[in-house]
């Protein structure tokens, strides 16, 4: 597909949205399976335009002064995509599977209109009844939070120095254009690129060899933060899939013990294999057994513990 034409299905997409009030996922779900010549990488495109339009439906809306489909991501392309008038208008050029050519009230608003003026919520792309909440929380910056969370999430990896360092990890996928997180000193960052899919990290050497695990900034700094230390006696309470379980044993350098439980059992399937992959050699899972009532998995430990972990609320 041109990238006219995939333009074009993505207004459709927005459109479908807008008219019928449905999730984004279920629109372009519906959309590929109609029209099955679109390959991985143009659906994958679609779908990046799409989600980027709606993350600036209220300031491309205040630009282009229309809230439809087609003015969202035209607004989009302008404020997000950073592409000039001119640019914008080769792309909508009336041809096979192309978009209408830009009207004279589209070209006036791509030339003339701006983001002067606009109240807080316009500028962070957030609904308007958000405004008086984040004010009390984040004042003359909201706009500026809110503006933050219109960009495409980073993926954040969590160096396993149980492995290696951050330096040696960050070698090793220097063909992925990582940067440093801010927060943690364990953290890598990808930023995706407006057309880019995400790299199948699972599938790269680094993670294979347990060099890295996929963990946001927040999660890397809150077990920092536990302070867990070589030789003491640690429970995760809600330790799920296990992110923070690798995490304090990787504090820890495989000295001591860290017991790992969860009320699902079933969240917790994912955890041996990672245990194994990031060579985490202090961790006991305990599985419950049965429903509420049955026995505790953790009853041996009362009076034994150092730390406890409790990620609350959890999923």
């Amino acid at each position: 597909m041109t990238p006219s034409a995939r333009i074009s299905a993505s207004i459709e997409v927005l459109a479908d949205i807008e008219t019928r009030h449905r999730p984004a996922a279920d629109a372009l779900k519906d959309w590929g399976l109609s029209h099955r010549f679109a390959g991985s990488g143009d659906r994958a495109a679609i779908a990046g335009l799409a989600y980027d339009a709606l993350r600036r439906k209220a300031s491309a809306a205040f630009l282009m002064q229309d809230a439809g489909a087609r003015a969202n991501l035209i607004g989009m392309l302008r404020l997000q995509r950073d592409l000039s008038p001119d640019q914008i208008s080769v792309l909508f050029d009336g041809s096979r599977f192309a978009p209408a050519p830009l009207s004279e009230p589209e070209q006036h608003a791509l030339t003339q209109g701006s983001l002067t003026g606009a109240p807080p919520h316009v500028l962070g792309d957030y609904p308007e009844w958000l405004d008086p909440h984040l004010a009390r929380t984040f004042g003359d910056t909201r706009a500026e939070e809110g503006a933050a969370l219109a960009q495409r999430a980073p993926l954040d990896l969590r160096v396993n120095t149980l492995v290696a360092d951050r330096e040696k990890a960050a070698a090793e996928l220097a063909h992925l254009a990582i940067t440093p997180t801010r927060w943690s000193p364990l953290g890598l960052r990808l930023t995706p690129g407006p057309d880019a899919k995400s790299p199948a990290i699972q599938s790269e050497p680094a993670f294979l060899r347990g060099m890295i695990e996929v963990q946001d900034e927040g999660s890397q700094v809150a077990a920092l933060l536990t302070g867990a230390a070589p030789g003491e006696q640690v429970v995760d309470l809600c330790a799920g899939g296990g992110g923070k379980t690798l995490a304090l044993a990787a504090m820890m350098g495989n000295h001591g013990q860290i017991y790992a439980t969860d009320l699902d059992k079933r969240r917790l399937a994912p955890i041996h294999a990672r245990l194994e992959r990031a060579n985490a050699r202090d961790v006991q899972v305990r599985t419950p057994r049965g429903g509420r009532g049955a026995p505790d998995p953790l009853a041996d430990l009362r009076g034994r513990i150092d730390l406890v972990v409790i990620d609350a609320p959890c999923t």
